[in-house]
């Protein structure tokens, strides 16, 4: 089949009855899954530049297969020349299959084009089993043509799963190819 289904499959035969085990699970539907992938951006110039917003929208539709969400500015800020309603970032949420494709690109295309890279950050976890990181140029998606660059610029990754805790979340993570920095035993 298809490259979608390929870490989605992964995931029944091989990571779920992995940490079934490994974390003493009684009932496979203990195990923690992914919810939903967030690819946010935000910049503060998108409100000044309708080019830019516009090539931001179309990057970020061409990373994710999904159109974005404009995120407004909700309260004026006049240090920043900035009205309630003015583009202030772009996000766009992945479920079901279209985020499995994503995360199986992301583990095996793009995170290893992430240039002088070492691993991702254990410390990105929020306490619930979620996980962030940022990253500095858009220019490591393949779908992106660097020469229709509008402005460089980062972009952030949230991975919502459903483990309880950040232990649960990094064994996850782990078994579905995140290439952590190599660390000593976590708390929890």
């Amino acid at each position: 089949m298809g490259v979608k289904v390929q870490l989605k499959d992964f995931y029944f035969e091989h990571v779920v009855p992995s940490l079934t085990k490994e974390l003493e699970y009684k009932n496979i539907m203990q195990v923690p899954k992914l919810d939903k992938i967030v690819i946010n951006i935000g910049d503060g110039e998108l409100h000044e530049n309708q080019k830019l917003l516009d090539s931001y929208v179309n990057e970020l539709m061409m990373i994710s297969g999904r159109k974005p969400v404009i995120n407004k500015a909700r309260r004026a800020i006049s240090n920043f020349k900035l009205r309630a309603g003015m583009a202030v970032g772009l996000s766009v949420t992945l479920r079901g299959d279209t985020m499995w494709e994503f995360m199986n690109r992301l583990v095996s295309v793009y995170i290893p084009r992430i240039r002088d890279f070492r691993g991702l950050p254990d410390k990105s976890f929020d306490g619930r089993g979620n996980y962030s990181f940022g990253v500095k140029e858009q220019v490591i998606f393949t779908e992106i043509d660097y020469d229709k660059v509008e402005k460089m610029h980062g972009l952030d990754i949230s991975i919502v799963t459903t483990a309880k805790s950040d232990r649960e979340s990094y064994a996850l993570l782990k078994l579905l190819g995140m290439p952590f920095i190599k660390r000593k035993e976590q708390e929890n």
